[in-house]
C-alpha cells in the first residue's frame, strides 16, 4: 500500500513537471525561434552542394567588387547636378585678370587721365552761371499748382473738366518748360541738361500718380455719400494708428504741402495716402549706403574719363572711313566698360541712393528692383529691372487702358513706345540734336522680345537678354557721340586735315 501511494504521489508530480515544462516551452517558443533559425541555416549550410556554394560566393563578390551603376554625368542636363560654385569662382578670377591686363594696358598707352577739374566742367561752363539748379528749384512752382488745384476740387470750386483742363496745362509744362530751357541755354553743359530734365520727368510722374489718386478718392467718397444717402445713416469716424505710430490720413486731409513733399522726396513715382513707413532710421545703414554712393560715384566718373573716352574718341576714324571690320571692333571694345559703368550705375542708383533716401524717409517699401539678371524674355527684364517706373506704367498706364477696352497687345505697344519717348527726351533735348536712336533702339525691342519669346528658352533667352545688354547700348553711345562729334566739331576736324 505504501509502495502504492508513493508511486501515485511520484506520477502526480511527473504529470505536473511535464505540464509545466509545456507551459515554459510554450512561453520561450518566441525567444528561442530565432536560435532554431539560425540552427536549420547551419544545417543547411552544411548540407549545401559544392554548385550552390559556388553560386552565393559568385553572388557576394559581384556585390562586393562592383564599381559601376547606372548614372549620367555631372554636366549633362539629365544629371540633377546644380553646384557649380567652383566654375562660378573661376569665371570671376578670369574676368578679373582679363579687366586687370585692360587697366594696365589702358594706363600704359593714355596714362592717367582721371581729371577732377574736368568733371566740375561737364556740370558748370560758368562756376557763376547755375541754370541747372535753377530749373530744378522753379519745379517746385509745378507742385504748387498741382496741389491747388486739388484743393478747389476737393472742396467743389471747379469742376471735374476745368480740374483735369488745368492738371493737363501744369503737366504739359513740366516737359515743355525745362525742354525749352535747355534747348535755349547756352551755358547748359549736357550733363546738368540731364540732370535738370531727369527731375522733372520724374516729377511729371509723381504729379500725374497724384493727380489720378486724388481722383478716384473723390469718386470714391461721392459713390459712399450716395448709399448713406439712400440708407440715411452715417457711420463712425475712426482715426487708426499706422504701425509706426503714424495717424492714418484720408482724404481730403491728405492735400498739405507736407503731405505733398513727402511724396516728392521718397523713391516711389505711384502716390498713395498712407505710405509704408519703417518704424526708425538705422543709422549704421544709412552710413553705409552713404559711402557706397560716394565711392561708386568716384569709381564711375573714374572709369568714364580713363577707359570709356578714349575708346570713344578713338572710334571717330573708323566711322568716317566706313571701315566696317574696325567699327564692330571698336564696338566690342567699348562694351566691356560700358557694361561695367552700367551694372556699377544700377547698384549705385536702385540700391545704395533709393534705399538711403528710404531710410532717410522712413519709407518702408523698398522693393526697388527684383532679379532681372535671371531674365529669361525681354519683358520680364523690362517688368523687373526698375520696379518703381514698372508699377507707375502698370497702374496709370497699362491697366486704364484695360479698362477703356484696348487690347493687351496695343497697350503693351503703347507703354514700349511712351518709354522710348522718354528715354529719346532725355539725351536729344540735353545734346541738343534729334537722331532718334535711343527712341529707335527702344521700340527695336519689341521685334525682339518676340524672337526671344518664340524660339530662345531658359539659359538661352538668358543669355540673349545680356547679349542685347551688352551690345545694345554701346551701339547708341557710340551713334550720337558720332553724330554730336560732327555737329559740333566736325569742321574743325575738316579745317585741320586740310
Amino acid at each position: 500500500m505504501g509502495d502504492r501511494s508513493e508511486r501515485g504521489s511520484a506520477k502526480h508530480k511527473r504529470r505536473t513537471t511535464i505540464a509545466g515544462d509545456a507551459a515554459g516551452a510554450q512561453a520561450k517558443r518566441g525567444g528561442a525561434g530565432e536560435t532554431l533559425s539560425g540552427q536549420v541555416k547551419e544545417k543547411e549550410q552544411r548540407h549545401e552542394t559544392p554548385a550552390n556554394k559556388h553560386k552565393s560566393h559568385s553572388d557576394a563578390g559581384d556585390d562586393a567588387f562592383s564599381c559601376h551603376k547606372l548614372q549620367e554625368s555631372l554636366l549633362s542636363s539629365n544629371s540633377g547636378y546644380s553646384n557649380y560654385r567652383g566654375i562660378l569662382n573661376w569665371c570671376v578670377v578670369m574676368l578679373v585678370l582679363s579687366n586687370a591686363r585692360l587697366v594696365l594696358e589702358n594706363l600704359i598707352k593714355y596714362g592717367i587721365l582721371v581729371d577732377p577739374i574736368q568733371i566740375i566742367s561737364l556740370f558748370l561752363k560758368d562756376p557763376y552761371s547755375w541754370p541747372a539748379l535753377c530749373l530744378i528749384i522753379v519745379s517746385n512752382v509745378f507742385i504748387m499748382a498741382a496741389l491747388y488745384i486739388e484743393r478747389k476740387l476737393s472742396v467743389g470750386t471747379i469742376s471735374e473738366c476745368t480740374g483735369t483742363f488745368l492738371h493737363c496745362i501744369n503737366l504739359a509744362a513740366l516737359l515743355f518748360v525745362p525742354a525749352a530751357t535747355v534747348l535755349s541755354v547756352s551755358s547748359m553743359t549736357p550733363v546738368g541738361g540731364v540732370m535738370a530734365l531727369g527731375v522733372f520727368t520724374v516729377l511729371f510722374l509723381k504729379l500725374y500718380s497724384y493727380r489720378d489718386v486724388n481722383k478716384w478718392c473723390r469718386e470714391s467718397r461721392r459713390a459712399k455719400a450716395r448709399t448713406l444717402s439712400r440708407s440715411h445713416s452715417c457711420p463712425s469716424v475712426h482715426k487708426a494708428n499706422g504701425t509706426a505710430g503714424y495717424t492714418h490720413v484720408s482724404y481730403p486731409g491728405n492735400l498739405t504741402h507736407r503731405d505733398i513733399y513727402y511724396f516728392i522726396f521718397v523713391p516711389t513715382l505711384c502716390y498713395e495716402l498712407n505710405f509704408p513707413r519703417s518704424p526708425r532710421i538705422r543709422k549704421r545703414f544709412l552710413l553705409r549706403r552713404l559711402l557706397e554712393m560716394l565711392f561708386l560715384m568716384q569709381l564711375m566718373i573714374g572709369l568714364i574719363q580713363q577707359w570709356m573716352v578714349p575708346t570713344i574718341q578713338n572710334s571717330m576714324k573708323p566711322f568716317q572711313d566706313m571701315d566696317l571690320s574696325r567699327i564692330v571692333e571698336r564696338l566690342l571694345k567699348l562694351a566691356v566698360p560700358n557694361h561695367f559703368i552700367w551694372l556699377i550705375f544700377f547698384y549705385w542708383y536702385f540700391h545704395s541712393s533709393m534705399n538711403f533716401v528710404a531710410e532717410l524717409m522712413q519709407f518702408g517699401d523698398r522693393e526697388f528692383y527684383r532679379d532681372w539678371w535671371n531674365s529669361e524674355t525681354i519683358p520680364y527684364f523690362w517688368s523687373n529691372w526698375n520696379i518703381p517706373v514698372h508699377k507707375w506704367c502698370l497702374r496709370h498706364f497699362y491697366k486704364p487702358m484695360l479698362v477703356k477696352g484696348v487690347n493687351k497687345f496695343t497697350a503693351q505697344l503703347a507703354v514700349f513706345f511712351m518709354s522710348a519717348f522718354f528715354h529719346e527726351y532725355l539725351v536729344s533735348v540735353p545734346l541738343k540734336m534729334f537722331r532718334l536712336w535711343a527712341f529707335l533702339g527702344m521700340m527695336a525691342q519689341i521685334p525682339l522680345a518676340y524672337f526671344v519669346g518664340r524660339f530662345l528658352r531658359g539659359n538661352y533667352g538668358n543669355a540673349a537678354v545680356w547679349m542685347s545688354l551688352i551690345i545694345g547700348q554701346p551701339i547708341a553711345v557710340l551713334m550720337y557721340f558720332h553724330d554730336y562729334y560732327v555737329l559740333h566739331y566736325g569742321n574743325a576736324a575738316e579745317g585741320v586735315a586740310a
